[in-house]
């Protein structure tokens, strides 16, 4: 099954469409504010869980790290369309998925919050041949492009 639908996909998502990033005059300084209004909310709410802060009172770092990280997300896949296939994308799927897990095991929530500051930190500062592969080309996609 994955053999004949992998190939049908990789068709559907290539060519200069999809792999060109649209141009979106000052997204710089955009990024570089959700990007430290979003690690400013996730070090307050990690900060909380490990200093054992009631649960209810970390509601407002929990909502503002969703909140700045699905902006980063919505303007990471306007302005580049494969980015959910790309390592970077498939790195903050996993690690909202892992900030989901917290509410199911609890217990666990300091493991799953360290591992998404983790995956976090190693994407944002891997080599570009790395953080724009494509998982579903298997190859490098898209400009790499800083900021």
């Amino acid at each position: 099954m994955r053999h004949a639908v992998v190939p049908r996909l990789r068709g559907h998502f290539s060519g200069a469409r999809w792999e060109r990033s649209r141009p979106l005059p000052g997204v710089r300084p955009v990024r570089t504010t959700l990007r430290t209004a979003h690690t400013i909310a996730f070090a307050a709410l990690y900060g909380g869980h490990v200093y054992g802060i009631p649960a209810a009172s970390l509601h407002p770092a929990l909502a503002a790290t969703v909140a700045t990280g699905a902006a980063l997300m919505a303007l990471e896949m306007y302005r580049t369309p494969l980015w959910p296939v790309q390592v970077r994308g498939v790195a903050a799927f996993v690690k909202l998925a892992l900030l989901a897990a917290v509410a199911v095991w609890w217990d666990w929530r300091l493991l799953f919050l360290t591992l998404a500051l983790v995956i976090g930190g190693v994407v944002s500062h891997m080599p570009g041949r790395y953080r724009y592969y494509s998982l579903l080309h298997g190859r490098v996609v898209g400009a790499q492009e800083s900021g």
